[in-house]
């Protein structure tokens, strides 16, 4: 795991002396990717310079620096993440090309990769690799400059033009480190995050700068300053293709199938020259995880949970029990409120853009407890996705069938009509439409008004929209922001037969690359720890979606095969508990120790000052969330991490 950035200048005009200043300041933001070592290659004949933070992981000498050069001299690469079957790759490569395969000088998958651009060229190369990753390779014959980025997008890469020079690197803190780099706020950009409480690729919070998609691949020409862009590899391609290749196998076969998967992902991902263990909250995702883990090794796997006091968000208990079954080395570490609290400070710098997923908190608390013991950790994110974990699905598809049963024009007319009447009117008649309660219905305008929106709904794929947003219209809170087009927009595969898939395949290609992926990026890069995810090995991904729904979803109850694979080392009586989210007690704290810190951040005289939002929706939010009339965290926090996260710029 290391960090990488560089930049192209079109006018080649910069001395070599100023392109190592400009790039050696560049990689000094992010040495927390990788504090280890560091490199850079510039060549100011051409205007192209690339740096590198390392953590070492894999071969731990210096035959494993970056910037790294192919052996013939042509390709250069800088490269953040893992190739995790490498080895395998070396094997075809000494049957093929025995004499470069003797040339090599170490043994890190680094120069692996660029053994195989250089015999295979990038495209066909790429879709050998096994991994998680960010690259940048110059290919000095054909002057191009390459980008691309793991399939599922597990790590970061960020790019664009600003002015004449042409960006790229893991973190825009590397970006901006360059003199010459000067970023405007993306109105648009903040419309999504308030919706998604994430910006989601390819945008990003600045108006020049751009995430490169999962599973792409970039190529600037450098004589011309052209780019394409093309894909390898996407969510979309694997649904559709899984129609003609779906899995017909009966329930024992799939569960032998998902575990022999399971356990060569989780096998290439255990190997590495310095100490690794897992995370494990106790859930079906990470119990998995570390039972195949487990199940490989001879000696105790180390595994961390933290604990919250607070009833209703500490997992530590099971984690506790599923550890003793397992005989897992478990460390767990229970955290106070005011330890939590003291991350948010962090939470601007680490995240480089606004990021408001308030599990970012625990995730952090985590992974500096997992650092401590070890530098890699495994953990289970994904299986929700792949395997239809999320409650989300049961309540979307619940209100779809209902509402769906009523013709779209009739539903339509019957959602202007409520609207008709103001929410005020509805809220002073509550007793008479609730006279069975004190007082009638609180809220009642609030309700009719959302249940209005649910009649409009053109169709399933706009109701699951709704669902995931915060901000249901941000429009009307960014000052001069329009929502851009998004994936949400998008025509969903041909391969998609029901709703639970359609909201699945959402999550996959937005949700999770764009909110959880980038978490658990940040929380550990964050202090130096390597996050490696089985369940996102492309092969057990492209198997998941050849699987019937009722291998997902049975009984009422989602991650079904997941689970029959679990139970095979964990009795299914210490799993049955429900699902419980990592989280923090962000709506109470609001009211109390951080409601200094929240009033400043939102103050009404600051809010019109920047010019961002509307004042008054937010400071109407804020009294209701105060005075304990309506629970609006979430909301609230959107605006916090952004008004934080600007606090932090203008530092």
């Amino acid at each position: 795991m290391c960090g990488i950035a560089g930049f192209f200048e079109r006018s080649g005009t910069r001395s070599g002396d100023e392109m190592v200043t400009e790039i050696v300041n560049m990689t000094e933001k992010i040495i927390h990717r990788g504090p280890n070592s560091s490199g850079f290659w510039v060549d100011p004949d051409i205007g192209l310079a690339m740096g590198h933070r390392r953590l070492s992981i894999m071969d731990l000498s210096a035959e494993g620096h970056q910037p790294m050069h192919s052996q013939s001299g042509r390709y250069i690469i800088v490269f953040n993440g893992e190739i995790y079957n490498y080895k395998k790759i070396r094997e075809a490569l000494e049957t093929e090309c025995p004499d470069a395969v003797a040339k090599l000088r170490g043994h890190s998958d680094t120069e692996i990769m660029l053994l195989c651009i250089e015999r295979w060229g990038l495209e066909r190369a790429i879709q050998q690799f096994v991994g998680m990753f960010s690259l940048a390779l110059w290919d000095r014959e054909r002057r191009v400059l390459h980008l691309a980025r793991d399939r599922m997008g597990e790590k970061p890469l960020y790019y664009g033009w600003n002015g004449n020079v042409f960006f790229f690197g893991s973190e825009l803190k590397a970006i901006k480190a360059h003199s010459k780099c000067s970023m405007q706020i993306n109105r648009d950009a903040l419309t999504l995050y308030l919706r998604h409480n994430y910006i989601p690729a390819p945008y990003s919070i600045y108006s020049s700068m751009y995430k490169l998609k999962p599973g792409s691949m970039l190529s600037l020409n450098t004589n011309t300053g052209e780019i394409i862009q093309n894909s390898y590899w996407t969510v979309e391609q694997t649904v559709n293709s899984s129609k003609s290749a779906q899995f017909t196998g009966g329930d024992a076969e799939a569960v032998e199938k998902l575990d022999s998967l399971l356990k060569e992902a989780v096998s290439q991902q255990m190997v590495a020259d310095v100490p690794l263990g897992a995370f494990l909250s106790g859930g079906i995702d990470s119990s998995a995880i570390v039972a195949l883990m487990q199940s490989q090794s001879a000696a105790p796997i180390k595994t961390f949970t933290i604990g919250f006091y607070e009833k209703g968000y500490n997992e530590a208990e099971q984690a506790k029990e599923v550890s003793r079954h397992l005989g897992t080395d478990h460390t767990e570490l229970y955290v106070t409120p005011r330890e939590a609290m003291d991350v948010i400070p962090l939470l601007p710098s680490l995240y480089d853009e606004p990021f408001s997923d308030s599990s970012q908190i625990p995730t952090y608390l985590v992974s500096q407890l997992a650092k401590r013991h070890v530098t890699v950790s495994l953990s289970g994110d994904g299986g929700d996705e792949l395997f239809g974990g999320y409650g989300r699905y049961f309540k979307n598809d619940d209100v779809w069938r209902k509402i769906s049963s009523v013709p779209y024009f009739g539903r339509k007319g019957l959602s202007k009509m409520i609207r008709l009447i103001p929410q005020e009117t509805w809220n002073k008649h509550s007793s008479w439409l609730s006279p069975h309660k004190a007082g009638g219905q609180r809220h009642i305008g609030d309700k009719m008004y959302t249940l209005a929106e649910l009649l409009s709904v053109k169709d399933s794929s706009r109701l699951y929209r709704r669902s995931i947003s915060h901000w249901q219209y941000p429009e009307s809170v960014v000052i001069g922001g329009h929502e851009p087009v998004t994936v949400f927009d998008s025509v969903i595969p041909k391969g998609l037969s029901n709703y639970y898939e359609t909201m699945m395949y959402y999550d996959s290609i937005s949700y999770l690359p764009d909110d959880i992926l980038v978490k658990v990026d940040r929380a550990g890069m964050g202090v130096s720890l390597e996050s490696r995810i089985p369940m996102l090995d492309h092969r057990v991904v492209e198997f998941a979606w050849r699987l019937p729904l009722s291998m997902k979803i049975r009984d009422g109850k989602g991650k079904w095969l997941l689970r029959q694979v679990l139970h095979k080392y964990v009795p299914e009586s210490l799993m049955d508990r429900p699902k419980q989210g990592f989280s923090v007690p962000i709506d109470s704290w609001l009211r109390g120790p951080m409601r200094e810190w929240a009033e400043h951040l939102i103050d009404e005289d600051r809010l019109n000052k920047q010019g961002y939002f509307q004042a008054e929706p937010i400071r109407r939010k804020w009294t209701e969330h105060l005075n304990g009339t309506r629970n609006w965290h979430g909301y609230l926090w959107d605006i916090l991490m952004f008004q934080a996260w600007l606090e932090e710029q203008a530092k």
